[in-house]
């Protein structure tokens, strides 16, 4: 394991994960706003490339920008591809000046902000432009709805490596992301919910060896005691 590896994922990577899994992506510039579908690519260094309609109020900014470079704000969300209570997992904000370039127009970034659960962050420009994607970024929607439909006694088992009082009047577990460094569970109650995190024993940039670090967690969790169990035999001893 190298001394660069960490639990999660820094800002930059998650940032850059967003943008590169996100399908659409709402623009607002020059007072207006307008939502965009499978419209944009990101280049390596961080640059948002849009393919605007004809008739889209950003065209028309740019022609009539003074220096035809119009400022805008690029909004993405990150959506949990598993169905679960509050599916935005994160939202990342790109604000920068548009430029044509390849036959649209190529956002230069100024400004990134991502807001996660735990707070909103200010992405240095150097780091955002340096990072890449999770390497299981592109993969991860398939993986998790694959884990929940095809194996949710999998699911059931990888509670057992989570601590009993986080599944205090937990009614549903389900996956809620996953990425080279750990696995997400969801756990919801009746009235609210919360995440935990299984981190991975070594970073995982591939699908096979995602597919290891998962059997290393079961393994684990075959070998531990179910919390839901403990909780019936505490309650029991209070009685």
């Amino acid at each position: 394991m190298g001394d660069t590896w960490t639990a999660v994922p820094g800002a930059a990577e998650r940032a850059r994960s967003v943008l590169a899994t996100a399908w659409s992506c709402a623009v607002t510039a020059d007072g207006g706003r307008e939502e965009l579908v499978g419209a944009h690519t990101v280049t390596e260094d961080g640059r948002v490339l849009l393919r605007a309609p004809e008739d889209s109020a950003l065209l028309a900014a740019a022609i009539c920008a003074p220096r035809g470079e119009p400022s805008a704000v690029l909004e993405f969300a990150d959506v949990a591809p598993v169905p679960v209570r509050n599916r935005i997992r994160a939202r990342l904000w790109i604000a920068g000046w548009f430029a044509p370039e390849d036959g649209g127009l190529a956002l230069r970034p100024t400004r990134v902000v991502l807001r996660r659960p735990s707070g909103a962050e200010l992405v240095g420009l150097a780091d955002f432009t340096a990072a890449a994607p999770d390497p299981l970024a592109g993969a991860e929607a398939h993986l998790l709805t694959h884990l929940a439909d095809a194996h949710p006694d999998a699911v059931e088992r990888l509670t057992r490596l989570v601590e009993p009082d986080s599944l205090h009047g937990a009614v549903r577990v389900r996956p809620l992301a996953v990425d080279r460094h750990g696995l997400t569970l969801r756990i919801e109650r009746a009235r609210a919910h919360g995440d935990v995190r299984l981190p991975f024993h070594a970073p995982a940039d591939t699908v096979a060896q995602l597919t290891e670090r998962m059997h290393v967690l079961l393994a684990q969790a075959a070998s531990a005691a179910c919390p839901r169990a403990l909780q019936r035999h505490r309650a029991d001893r209070d009685r």
